[in-house]
């Protein structure tokens, strides 16, 4: 009996700590977002005919909250276009990571935020399945690692999939490997509950598109939340957001964010949906709590089981 007390008081501070809001961050730590998938991700706004205009919008200017990994792993003031070094072999031009960032830094307990860029243009999701040998997810899990130094990883931001309408096969296997790749994220980062915020397709390389947007539309997994792209304007080869287009896309993705962030504590473990979103309504977990709340429900089966 005592033991299931104990267990009682432990389960009462774990909810307590994943429902709170968080400390402030310190000087040096920030808010850290891993930003991956294709070309739109990457970015291409801005860009005809392989050449990026150079155009900057407000939204998407330098920002000392701003920061980024860079390939070398080393942080420094982020600067579009974020994927220039990390999508080589490719124009990069603007993406919506920036305006992203711009919309959420010093909201609350935000503070700083730091940007992984990873995405690469033209990939399919199976290159991205852990051990499929193109090295892109290894990289994703090894940068995101390597950013937790400067602070907590708030979420991945995930757009990819214009690739996969090109293919039956890859599109109707879509949402399979989707969640596979958003589970194998979360345990290698060791996060189980990790935010993920996917961006439903504008655009299709083939005539797969609604099969490719069916599965994202449909995820129904703890928090994942997804933000619908359909109907931003396109350049010019249908294929890619323009700048505004890309802007307009980052400040949706915040505004995703920011409400996760101001959901009622009252909402713990209730499932909920908004149009195409789905989520756990209050899993707002901490790094350590995480851990303990799993540690602490098998604790609490074994007292009861004792006694």
């Amino acid at each position: 009996m005592i033991l299931a007390f104990i267990a009682t008081l432990l389960i009462s501070d774990a909810i307590c700590l994943s429902t709170a809001p968080a400390a402030p961050p310190t000087a040096a730590a920030a808010t850290i977002f891993i930003l991956a998938g294709q070309s739109n991700m990457s970015g291409r706004g801005g860009v005809v005919n392989d050449t990026w205009d150079g155009v900057v919008p407000p939204a998407c200017s330098p920002n000392s909250a701003i920061m980024m990994l860079g390939p070398n792993l080393r942080w420094e003031l982020a600067v579009e276009p974020l994927h220039k070094d990390i999508d080589l072999h490719k124009t990069c031009g603007i993406g919506p990571g920036m305006a992203f960032a711009s919309s959420i830094a010093g909201r609350g307990a935000i503070g700083k935020v730091g940007l992984v860029p990873c995405g690469r243009g033209g990939t399919r999701l199976e290159e991205w399945e852990k051990g499929s040998g193109s090295g892109l997810y290894e990289a994703a899990v090894r940068r995101g690692k390597a950013a937790e130094r400067r602070g907590r990883i708030g979420g991945v931001v995930w757009y990819q999939g214009e690739s996969d309408t090109l293919n039956e096969t890859d599109a109707s296997l879509y949402g399979r490997r989707l969640v596979k790749l958003f589970g194998d994220l979360r345990r290698d980062l060791e996060l189980p509950l990790l935010p993920i915020f996917q961006v439903a397709l504008a655009s299709g390389a083939g005539p797969y598109k609604s099969r490719v947007r069916a599965a994202q539309l449909g995820m129904n997994l703890i928090n994942v939340f997804t933000v619908d792209a359909e109907g931003l304007q396109l350049e010019p080869d249908n294929l890619h957001l323009t700048t505004p287009a890309q802007v307009r896309l980052g400040s949706m993705l915040a505004s995703a964010y920011l409400n996760t962030m101001s959901l009622p504590s009252s909402a713990f473990f209730q499932l909920s949906s908004a149009g195409s979103q789905t989520c756990f309504s209050n899993c707002r977990f901490s790094f350590w709590s995480e851990r303990l709340f799993g540690l602490v429900v098998l604790m609490t089966v074994s007292c009861f089981v004792i006694v």
